[in-house]
């Protein structure tokens, strides 16, 4: 059975005189956020790698958080729990930078818990400024189309996105057949449809491995 979901997917660039053991106390607290009632599945980890279209070193990402919400309203619900934004506030003196995204998607009821140790391509995309509403959807489409294989959608969150419109996400089994996908191939990808080659500004390719085995 095909589920309705929303992706949130938070990227954090950790500052760099930080102490692993602080590091490791933040994961361990962002986890055990499982425990609320809003999650269906959230895991929080070092990223495996990151690859940018330009290169830009203010994507130096170190962590990230992916997790899963039935509805618009639950991923509210967390963001304001006040266990939530204490675990925020204790973490915030060691984090530099956040960026996410959000968006709505459907995947299989088997697959919405991720088994420790699967892996994750997160991709997310910037369009160029100005473009209108047609065209945008245009390039969505574009984008679904090559990404069919993946969950993909538009992000509904623009605060904290740093101009990133449309997030995708697959899974595999583990970081093996992660390393197997041709990164400049991901990349390449995208300039066999004019529509999104010309209207793309940046795309963002993360690697991610699921290291804590949760529960909805």
């Amino acid at each position: 059975m095909m589920l309705s979901i929303i992706e949130h997917v938070v990227l954090f660039r950790i500052k760099e005189d930080v102490p692993q053991s602080a590091i490791d106390s933040m994961v361990k607290q962002v986890n055990s956020l499982i425990s609320l009632e809003e999650p269906l599945h959230l895991t929080m980890g070092p990223l495996v790698s990151i690859q940018s279209s330009n290169s830009i070193s203010s994507f130096n990402f170190t962590h990230m958080i992916h997790s899963r919400f039935r509805s618009k309203e639950d991923l509210h619900a967390y963001a304001v729990h006040p266990t939530h934004l204490a675990v925020i506030k204790d973490n915030k003196p060691i984090v530099d930078e956040t960026m996410a995204l959000n968006w709505v998607t459907e995947v299989h009821d088997n697959d919405l818990v991720l088994q420790h140790g699967s892996a994750m391509q997160v991709v997310f995309f910037k369009l160029k400024e100005g473009l209108g509403e047609e065209v945008k959807d245009e390039v969505l489409k574009g984008i679904s189309g090559i990404q069919h294989q993946f969950n993909c959608g538009e992000n509904f969150s623009p605060g904290r996105a740093k101009g990133f419109s449309i997030g995708s996400l697959s899974v595999f089994p583990s970081l093996r057949e992660l390393h197997e996908v041709d990164s400049h191939e991901e990349f390449r990808k995208y300039d066999t449809n004019d529509k999104v080659k010309e209207n793309l500004d940046t795309v963002l390719v993360l690697g991610y491995v699921s290291h804590n085995p949760t529960s909805p």
